[in-house]
């Protein structure tokens, strides 16, 4: 978690004055390393606020149309009546339990002395730590944590008994002490299935709850994983003045869990109306909030009826734990000149294509998002097909990417000469990708292919995979070398280290995970990075993770490893396979294939890696070093053959036995000794025959384990290598 008065992060240009502000942040891969080994994986949050002079907010205008940004400031928080509804049906097994647990706890000591709450657990049995809603004190707190403590996962998903209940709770609540106006009652429900229990019809449970909470509970849900019914949370959440989150399953459900909490826990306001003179304003957006949190900000876009209009009667309504708040004031909002950016020279009121001044796009923004609500709140079909044509008409004119738009991207067409089929290799096909341009607009378009490239994956021998195991071939001898490295958690080693020649570095981060039962080794390690760094002819990054591909080279470009493409730019391909592979092709006479290993449901040793094989090592120089890279452009013999493997009958007593016979391997000056051995190469796919060099390949490779730990993903520092090897 960063400290906000730490000051921005690396690469954060700031340029300011009285009325205007402009944020760059564009940090390279190497400072995004220096932030946090992964790179940099969250939200970009801008904090900041403006002079108010004005408790009606700030009214800005321009040609015709108008925004009216409204947060006022120093008031007293509104009591929270809260319920806090978590599944635990038996999906919830494990870290998604345990995570929210944990964050629960550290909800529950943030409410205030006069706030009110209860919890209800839901699987196919309702379970309510109270009756009624119960006061914040101590001893409360720390019952509450022991009751979230004791919470087991089992059985199915109540979502619709779950919402009646805690529903019920609040209205209770708010009947007998008759202090609706003086405060929030707040449903925060979290889950990670379907409704599987109970009343499983979506419409049913969506007019039960608005029946029952007849806009005087707002709903605030939170899905967890694949399986849940999204759909489902964000129409209670909208239908009910909530707000709806999704944690993807790889992601710390706990974490969201308290972000998701702090945008609400401070309520200033409720039941706010702002109007404006019908005679004045057309075509505002939403003019009703039912909340007013800390730290948010009601924002209100509209046209002008006049557009030299002088002055605009505005009026606010609300309630606060104190009082009924009304303000009313007529704003001056006479003809603005253009203003001044920060360099001083005119800003443009658009784009340089006709575009609308930032006022009216502003408002075509919020219009089209109300729209889109509206659209997925909507059961009737015909007003749904004018929702959705409405919202579509205004994004196009507008230009905005919205489920009923879409964007097309332009690139030049990737060659069709892909490398020669070599022996030893087998190739694999990826689905149909999406081509696009790594500079974006700085690239000249090429014509849109009317049939998507499919690249052909070629895979050799050269690799290291699993957890991880090295194999290295030697087509001249026609012997394949082998040898693990057991690593520890954290380390980045370096596999390919050439940035002194070809100018190509591949680094990998190690993952750790427990060893299966029953195994001899302690712990098992993956890789879950890889990272490449091309330094000619121009500097580009590259990192690679199971979830995504981060490449950058001028432009920053993210590609997800869910959907296939194909960029490239500058003598650089990068190709991704759904969720297969990335084939990364430097100069036309370098390539890298990454295998993407994924698991549906992970057993406790295993975790979402990736397995790097050199495909083309032609670019590569004699120079080249670090674990596989040693060894390309090397040869290798036995000088002490046993009878041949296949021949001798011991051999497949030995094999049998999980060993095989022994022998001495010279490669690059070192005499090693070996034992023949199978392994199993392209994700399990194919069975190999090596000679396995033990103990860490000790006597195998140049120097020790430490001369290959990296100090950052993109360390191209190689103490090894241009005649440092030894001589035996």
């Amino acid at each position: 978690m960063r400290n906000y008065d730490s000051g921005p992060p690396p690469s954060t240009v700031i340029n300011q004055n009285e009325t205007f502000a402009n944020i760059i942040f564009k940090p390279s891969v190497v400072q995004q390393a220096k932030i946090a080994q992964n790179g940099v994986l969250g939200d970009f949050i801008i904090r900041y606020d403006v002079n108010r002079e004005q408790s009606i907010g700030d009214i800005q205008v321009l040609n015709g149309y108008f925004v009216h940004y409204f947060a006022p400031k120093d008031l007293p928080p509104l009591p929270k009546n809260v319920v806090f509804v978590l599944d635990s049906s038996a999906s919830m097994v494990g870290t998604k339990l345990r995570q929210t647990k944990d964050a629960l706890f550290t909800i529950l000591h943030d409410l205030r002395p006069q706030d009110r709450f209860s919890i209800i657990g839901f699987s196919n049995r309702i379970k309510v730590w109270k009756d009624h809603l119960i006061s914040v004190t101590p001893d409360s707190i720390r019952d509450g944590k022991v009751y979230i403590h004791h919470m087991s996962p089992t059985g199915g998903t109540d979502i619709n008994g779950a919402l009646q209940r805690a529903i019920r709770l609040l209205n209770k609540y708010v009947a007998h002490n008759d202090i609706g106006d003086r405060s929030v009652s707040l449903i925060i429900f979290l889950t990670d299935g379907k409704p599987t229990v109970g009343e499983t019809h979506t419409l049913k449970i969506l007019n039960n709850t608005r029946e029952a909470a007849r806009g005087q509970v707002c709903i605030f849900t939170i899905g967890i994983g694949n399986d849940v019914d999204f759909r489902l949370l964000e129409k209670l959440s909208l239908e009910n003045c909530g707000l709806t989150r999704r944690v993807h399953e790889e992601e710390d459900a706990g974490s969201q869990l308290i972000g998701f909490y702090d945008e609400i826990r401070t309520p200033l306001l409720s039941d706010i109306r702002i109007d404006y003179p019908p005679s004045s304003v057309v075509q505002a957006t939403k003019t009703l909030f039912p909340n007013y949190f800390n730290g948010s900000e009601i924002i209100i876009a509209g046209k002008l009826v006049d557009r030299k209009l002088d002055h605009l009667h505005v009026e606010v309504t609300a309630s606060n734990s104190k009082k009924f708040v009304i303000l009313k004031t007529d704003v001056l909002v006479g003809p603005q000149k253009a203003g001044k950016d920060v360099t001083g020279s005119p800003r443009p009121e658009g784009d340089g294509e006709g575009d609308p001044n930032h006022i009216e796009r502003l408002w075509s923004y919020l219009t089209t998002k109300e729209l889109l609500s509206s659209w997925l709140q909507s059961d009737d079909e015909p007003e749904k097909e004018r929702l959705r044509q409405q919202a579509q008409d205004l994004a196009l004119s507008y230009r905005f990417l919205t489920p009923f738009t879409s964007m097309k991207l332009r690139g030049p067409v990737p060659r069709k000469d892909g490398l020669e089929e070599a022996h030893g290799m087998s190739a694999a096909m990826g689905p149909e990708p999406v081509v696009q341009s790594v500079r974006g607009a700085g690239t000249q378009p090429g014509p849109l292919l009317e049939k998507p490239y499919q690249p052909r994956i070629k895979i050799s021998k050269t690799s290291v995979d699993g957890d991880p195991h090295f194999v290295v071939d030697f087509p001249l001898s026609k012997l394949t070398v082998c040898f693990n490295i057991d690593g520890q958690p954290g380390d980045i080693l370096r596999l390919v280290s050439d940035h002194m020649d070809s100018g190509v570095t591949v680094n990998g981060e190690l993952i750790g995970a427990p060893a299966p039962p029953n195994g001899h080794k302690k712990q098992r390690t993956y890789f879950r990075t890889i990272t490449i760094l091309v330094n000619k002819p121009e500097r580009s990054y590259l990192e690679i993770t199971p979830s995504r591909v981060i490449l950058d080279g001028g432009d920053r470009l993210v590609l997800p490893c869910n959907q296939s493409v194909v960029v490239g730019s500058r003598g650089l391909e990068v190709s991704v396979s759904a969720n297969a592979n990335v084939t990364v092709t430097i100069q036309g006479s370098i390539a890298f294939v990454i295998l993407i290993h994924l698991y549906k449901k992970p057993a406790p040793f295993q975790r979402h890696h990736l397995g790097f094989y050199i495909a083309n090592s032609e670019g590569l120089s004699s120079n080249c070093h670090g674990l596989l890279g040693q060894f390309l452009n090397q040869d290798a013999r036995l000088t002490e053959d046993p009878a041949g493997p296949s021949q001798s009958p011991t051999h497949l007593l030995l094999l049998q036995a999980g060993e095989g016979p022994e022998a001495v391997l010279k490669v690059k000056g070192h005499q090693v000794p070996v034992v023949w051995k199978q392994r199993k190469i392209y994700n399990g796919e194919e069975q190999i025959d090596c000679w396995f060099a033990r103990n860490n390949a000790a006597k195998l490779i140049d120097g020790e384990y430490k001369d290959y730990l990296a100090s950052h993903p993109f360390d191209t520092g190689m103490t090894l290598g241009r005649g440092t090897s030894r001589e035996l």
